[in-house]
């Protein structure tokens, strides 16, 4: 008897080929099969998730209750405790919350975070004593809740329309950064003879107005996306 694949002698009773370890086929022999792994019961993934995701945030629980506890012992009211738990709670809903879904809204998760953030903010300037959240804080992270927001619906819900929305957000952003130059100006009457935020204005709406145009024209689309080897998105 011989190996069909290398064709090296074979023994009676010869399973497996020594030489190419190629399995032994013969009509008349009866070849028992056995298991090559025990059989082992593994939790599933899903069990195996969950299970890391309480342990992250059990650990997440000690700069959450820890600090305040601590506060509250040495000086019987939360002073820096406070901002501990507050960027504790931010970082935990942006980067871990989302983990516990099977598939995370980032249409939730987005707009949540930031108003997580706002009310940071408005905490700390109450602890201050400072007057700049309505005309600092407020304008500046809401107007950028509601860019990054829109973009991420957009592009969560819509399936074509990739570069005009992308092109859209840049400009958006350059106008942002013209409204962050203005409140800063108006609020802690900040007066430079330069105005900075034209700079990124002038990039980012440049920038998002080649993407449009990329998007519109689409022989220069199909080009750009063969030179750089991209694949088929959303366009």
């Amino acid at each position: 008897m011989y190996c069909i694949k290398c064709g090296a002698k074979l023994s009676d009773g010869q399973t497996v080929c020594p030489i190419c370890d190629t399995r032994v086929y013969h009509p008349d022999m009866n070849i028992r099969e056995e298991n090559t792994y025990p059989k082992i019961p593994f939790e599933s993934e899903e069990l195996n998730t969950k299970g890391l995701m309480f342990v992250i945030t059990m650990i997440f629980l000690v700069p959450l209750i820890l600090p305040i506890i601590l506060d509250l012992s040495w000086r019987s009211s939360i002073t820096w405790s406070g901002y501990v738990t507050g960027g504790t709670l931010i970082f935990y809903s942006a980067f871990v919350m989302p983990f516990w879904f099977k598939k995370p809204n980032p249409v939730i998760f987005v707009p949540t975070t930031f108003a997580l953030a706002i009310l940071y903010l408005l905490y700390i300037c109450l602890q201050t004593g400072g007057n700049w959240f309505m005309s600092f804080a407020f304008p500046v992270a809401g107007g950028l809740a509601i860019i990054v927001t829109a973009a991420t619906a957009v592009l969560h819900y819509v399936k074509k329309g990739c570069l005009y929305t992308i092109g859209g957000m840049l400009i958006a952003l350059g106008m942002w950064t013209v409204l962050l130059e203005f409140d800063i100006r108006n609020t802690f009457g900040v007066n430079t003879p330069f105005y900075w935020s034209l700079a990124p204005l002038t990039v980012l709406s440049v920038v998002g107005i080649m993407l449009i145009v990329i998007a519109i024209v689409k022989p220069l689309k199909e080009s750009l996306r063969r030179i750089f080897f991209i694949g088929k998105v959303r366009y």
